[in-house]
C-alpha cells in the first residue's frame, strides 16, 4: 500500500523499533520545512521517501558507499513513523527528489515495487535486445513489464492463464508465457533461453520453475520475498553457469533515477485510491488480493 501527499520536515533521525510506529514506506509528498544542517533540500521541493530509511554511514557497506546494504539500515515506517498520515518527519538522507510532471498518486508504487524491479533488471546482466522474463504481472511483475520493455529488453511475460495474455501484451510485453500450459523452464528454453529471469511472484516453486528457463549465464533475480526454502537442482546451475540471487529495493538515488525514467518513458502503476480516513478499508482489499495493484491513501484534501 502506498501514501501520497504528504508533508513533512526534514531531519536526519535515529534507528530502532518502538511503538506506537505509523506505517508506510512508499509516500510522496512536500517539504515543509527542513531541519538544521540538512542541505540539497528547500521548503516546497516535491520529495518522496521509500523502503530505504536511511544509513549510518559508518559500518564497512556504508564506507564503500553501499549504503543498501548498510549493517544497521533504517526501514521506512519501522525504523521511523513512516506516511500513513497527514505529515511526516524524514531522515534526509532517506529522501528522493520528485519531478513535477507525474501525478502523486502514480509516483508512490515507483518509491517501493517500481525501484525494486527497475534496479533490479539495471543491475542485471541482461543487455537491450536480450531475452528477459518477468514472472508474475501483480503488483510488482506489472511495472516490471513495463520497464523491461522500455529499457529495450525482449520482454517475456509468465503468469497463468491464457486470458492474462491480452493484459501483457498491453504492458509491452513481446511474449506470453501461460503457465498453464506446460512447463515454463522448458517453455522459456523453447524461446532460446533467457539471459534473467525475474521473479516477482513470492512462490518457492514458480521461482525454482525458471531456473529451466535460462540460457547460459543466465540467472534467476528474486524481488518477490518468499519464506519457503527455492529448490533448486545444483546440477542445473552448474551445466550452464546459471545463478539464483536476490535484489535489494534501492536508496534515495535509486527512487530518483526509477521514478524519472517512468515519467520519460510512460512507465505507470495502476492504482487504487482511497482517502486516509478509508484506510482500513482500503487495507481489507490490498490484504485480500483484489487490488488491481497497488492500493494508494491520499491526502490532498487534507492540505
Amino acid at each position: 500500500m502506498c501514501v501520497t501527499r504528504t508533508r513533512w520536515c526534514a531531519r536526519v533521525t535515529g534507528t530502532g523499533l518502538a511503538f506506537p510506529r505509523i506505517a508506510g514506506h512508499e509516500v510522496v509528498g512536500v517539504v515543509e520545512a527542513v531541519g538544521a544542517g540538512v542541505k540539497g533540500w528547500s521548503e516546497g521541493d516535491r520529495a518522496g521517501v521509500g523502503w530505504h530509511g536511511g544509513q549510518c554511514f559508518a559500518c564497512d557497506p556504508c564506507r564503500h558507499g553501499d549504503f543498501a546494504m548498510c549493517k544497521t539500515g533504517q526501514i521506512t515506517g519501522i525504523s521511523h513513523d513512516g506516511g500513513y498520515a497527514s505529515h511526516m518527519i524524514a531522515p534526509a538522507a532517506s529522501m528522493a527528489h520528485m519531478p513535477k510532471g507525474i501525478p502523486a498518486a502514480e509516483v508512490g508504487p515507483l518509491m517501493c515495487a517500481g525501484v525494486t524491479v527497475f534496479n533490479a533488471l539495471r543491475n542485471a546482466p541482461a543487455r537491450p535486445g536480450d531475452l528477459v522474463a518477468i514472472q508474475g504481472i501483480g503488483g510488482l511483475g506489472h511495472l516490471g513489464v513495463q520497464y523491461a520493455a522500455k529499457m529495450g529488453f525482449r520482454t517475456v511475460a509468465v503468469s497463468r492463464g491464457a486470458d492474462k495474455k491480452a493484459f501483457a501484451e498491453q504492458l509491452g510485453a513481446h511474449i506470453y508465457v501461460d503457465g498453464d500450459a506446460g512447463e515454463v523452464g522448458k517453455q522459456l528454453a523453447a524461446l532460446g533461453g533467457v539471459k534473467v529471469a525475474l521473479a516477482t511472484a513470492p512462490s518457492a516453486a514458480a521461482i525454482a520453475s525458471l531456473v529451466g528457463g535460462l540460457g547460459i549465464d543466465g540467472q534467476v533475480i528474486v524481488v518477490g520475498a518468499t519464506m519457503e526454502p527455492i529448490p533448486v537442482n545444483g546440477l542445473a546451475l552448474i551445466g550452464g553457469r546459471k545463478s539464483v540471487r536476490g535484489w535489494y529495493s534501492g536508496v534515495a538515488t535509486d527512487s530518483e533515477e526509477a521514478v524519472a525514467f517512468a515519467a520519460r518513458t510512460g512507465v505507470k502503476a495502476m492504482i487504487e485510491p482511497y482517502k486516509l480516513e478509508q484506510a482500513n478499508e482500503a487495507y481489507e482489499r490490498m490484504i485480500t488480493n483484489k487490488a488491481r495493484f497497488r492500493v494508494v491513501l491520499t491526502m490532498d484534501h487534507l492540505h
